[in-house]
């Protein structure tokens, strides 16, 4: 009888495990973030340091873990401060430098990489094998999620050797880099924002990303974007698919934006570039609900926010950042429709001259101040 019981016990334990880890997994994915402002310099969450291993030499690509590495180009030169700038998408790399900031060269070194899990950089994960799907999560989001983004950063800003660098994102990059400068506000000179991604909190209050999109397409296109979307935010098959899969329903994604934004498909990124886990693994970190917007207070920077007039997202996913920064400052891009170029979502390749001005009167007094100060 004691055998019994204590059979009975054992399987009611493993059962309650089981049971644990499933529960939660489902009230982590509904409920809280796993990425939480502070997290990275505290050194929470992450499968490497933040000090990077010695570079191989390859002029291509920064090391930033033993086995991440980070393609990457730079225009331009300057001893001071140099400029990061960090891709939207998320996945969506840039393969040429961008037309606003060219002019840029002269003084400032411009750098462009490649966020790991997409373009030419590292993509650790093919498909996952294990059955342990909390464990795949995990798994999924320490490596390519916003925690390993935002320490990627701060590796980049070591191996350039500078105390401060000037960061420069765009849509979603442009979130990742608030993030980074929230946690490391010391080591910012300046940050550009142009177009952030409206994903500081959520739910969102009012219409997010899909909704706007799905409601600026053809009616013809409608059922269309409603099966995508289905399958894009299926996570319950999430760990049965495949980079490749990933990849081209991102670019997929993105290429209903461009739809709705009116911009041609030439502007589209290759399915060969977009990323492909990392983009499941942003939405891992970020979970169903979150709020990021106090963690804005920490930064203490000079920031611009540029938002075009065009863009058929909402000002207000702009100027939420510009009034939760405390040193910030907006600047809407007047319509431009009638020019037939536009000041929308794209306004750094559309609207380049106009932005380089701004750019560059803002940069100009901090470029001109700016230090070579070694990293500590």
């Amino acid at each position: 009888m004691k055998k019994r019981t204590r059979r009975i016990a054992t399987t009611l334990l493993a059962l309650l495990a089981v049971g644990t880890i499933a529960i939660v997994a489902f009230i982590w994915w509904t409920g809280q973030p796993w990425y939480r402002p502070g997290m990275v310099r505290a050194g929470e969450n992450l499968r490497g340091s933040l000090e990077p291993p010695d570079q191989s030499g390859d002029p291509a690509y920064w090391d930033v873990e033993g086995d991440i590495r980070l393609f990457h180009f730079a225009k331009g030169s300057g001893s001071g401060f140099p400029l990061l700038f960090l891709h939207g998408g998320p996945g969506y790399p840039i393969e040429e430098p961008l037309p606003a900031l060219a002019l840029l060269e002269g003084s400032i070194s411009v750098n462009y990489y490649h966020q790991r899990g997409c373009g030419k950089s590292s993509r650790p994960f093919d498909r996952f094998s294990s059955k342990n799907r909390y464990e795949n999560m995990k798994t999924l989001e320490e490596t390519l999620g916003i925690g390993a983004q935002v320490a990627d950063v701060e590796r980049i800003r070591r191996i350039l050797g500078k105390d401060q660098v000037v960061l420069l994102g765009h849509s979603f990059g442009a979130f990742l880099a608030t993030l980074y400068a929230a946690e490391f506000p010391e080591h910012v000179a300046a940050l550009v924002l142009v177009a952030p991604s409206g994903v500081l909190v959520m739910p969102s209050e009012e219409d997010g990303f899909f909704e706007i999109v799905r409601r600026e397409l053809p009616s013809a296109k409608r059922d269309d974007f409603d099966a995508l979307l289905t399958s894009y935010l299926d996570f319950g098959s999430l760990f049965e698919k495949s980079e490749q899969e990933l990849s081209a329903m991102n670019r997929e994604m993105g290429d209903y934006f461009l739809l709705a934004s009116g911009v041609s498909q030439q502007a589209r990124v290759p399915a060969s570039s977009c990323g492909g886990w990392m983009v499941q693994a942003m939405y891992l970190s970020m979970g169903r609900r979150h709020d990021y917007r106090s963690a804005l207070k920490h930064i203490a920077c000079p920031t611009l926010v540029v938002h075009g007039a065009d863009d058929i997202l909402p000002d207000r996913f702009s100027r939420q950042y510009a009034d939760l920064i405390p040193n910030a400052k907006m600047s809407v891009l007047k319509s431009a429709k009638t020019r037939g170029i536009g000041s929308g979502h794209f306004a750094l390749s559309s609207r380049s001259e106009e932005l380089t001005k701004l750019i560059s009167q803002f940069l100009e007094p901090i470029v001109g101040e700016s230090a070579s100060g070694e990293t500590p």
